[in-house]
């Protein structure tokens, strides 16, 4: 044995995870601690690492898995926790290449109506290597690649906070050679939008299927590290946290351990169109634009509209109203009143 543990990806590999989508076994939560710590000390042979993260990407992990792997790189997160609690937006980090990204006007909004916003990414994140929450605040003029401390202090003076993954979670995004050369997701996708690092008492995310949010739910249960108050996802698109015109599916989870899934129709708040009226030529670019031109009051249109909601599930999520429409309500006002442009010129002047 090691002073690692007995478990080298290899044995697990052989013996427990690598025998085919129907007979795997599931690791036992020690098993996938040590299997996360030996990955983070670059013990596994290449090929062995490659191997494992696709077995479990047949398998599929479970909750007390992911648990696990997430737990190994809280350990390794350098956590920075304003003095504000805001709500944590952990989209995926490998970003989106069709559709605009309404969560940094979202945030604005929110934080312009009182509901403080935390949001984490990398830069070209693989598989997808597309445009995240970083490229569209550069494209803002934004600082982003800050300290954890800076990104904290961020939150406290403007109501929105940035995090930079390499900054805060140096051992995630030194995978990030390995994680290139798979040529497809794997868990560290999933663990790394759980790592909520300004340490949020509230986390919002998205899913494509409902079974995906319950086990986000449970991961987050199974978790030694976090304690959560609320979790609340939505299906969102391209698996982003900018929620998906039409019937959409919500999950809505308290740490009393009350979980409720709802269906709502976004026509009834004022996102009457389809999914396709919000592609865009430039995803950075475009999402920049379009964060100013709503921010600063100078559109009506569906984009204002999809904003506003993306804004109001934050406020709602962050318990500043007690419904989505109250929600609404709210972000249509920070808008109006010139709030929200009040916290974009604040974020560009950090």
């Amino acid at each position: 044995m090691s002073d690692r543990g007995e478990w080298p990806l290899k044995r697990l590999m052989t013996e427990v995870v690598g025998s085919g989508t129907k007979s795997a076994e599931d690791m036992s939560r020690g098993q996938a601690a040590e299997a996360m710590r030996r990955i983070f000390a670059s013990d596994p042979d290449p090929t062995t690492l490659g191997a494992f993260w696709l077995a479990n990407r047949w398998k599929h992990n479970t909750a007390e898995e992911l648990a696990a792997f997430t737990d190994e790189m809280c350990e390794r997160v350098e956590y920075a926790t304003p003095e504000a609690d805001p709500v944590d937006c952990g989209a995926n980090y490998d970003g989106k290449g069709r559709s605009a990204i309404l969560g940094v006007a979202a945030g604005v909004v929110a934080a312009g109506a009182g509901t403080p916003v935390v949001a984490h990414s990398g830069d070209r994140i693989p598989t997808q290597k597309q445009d995240a929450y970083k490229h569209v605040l550069d494209e803002l003029g934004v600082a982003t690649e800050l300290t954890p401390r800076d990104s904290a202090e961020m939150v406290d003076e403007t109501g929105f906070g940035f995090y930079y993954q390499p900054a805060f979670n140096p051992a995630v995004a030194d995978l990030f050679d390995r994680r290139d050369q798979m040529g497809v997701r794997t868990f560290v996708n999933t663990v790394e939008t759980l790592a909520n690092p300004a340490g949020a008492s509230v986390h919002l995310g998205s899913f494509y299927h409902l079974a995906f949010a319950k086990k986000v739910v449970e991961t987050f249960e199974a978790s030694e590290f976090h304690d959560l108050d609320r979790v609340i996802m939505f299906q969102g698109m391209e698996g982003y946290d900018d929620i998906r015109p039409g019937y959409t599916k919500v999950a809505d989870w308290s740490a009393d351990g009350t979980f409720e899934d709802y269906e709502i129709e976004t026509a009834a708040y004022g996102m009457d169109f389809e999914e396709a009226d919000l592609h865009v030529d430039s995803v950075a670019a475009d999402s920049a634009r379009l964060t100013r031109e709503v921010v600063g009051g100078d559109r009506t249109d569906h984009w204002h509209d999809a904003v506003a909601l993306n804004a109001a599930f934050r406020i709602y999520a962050g318990g500043d109203a007690d419904s989505l429409k109250t929600g609404l309500d709210a972000a249509r006002a920070a808008i109006d009143d010139g709030s929200a442009a009040a916290v974009l010129d604040d974020l560009r002047a950090f």
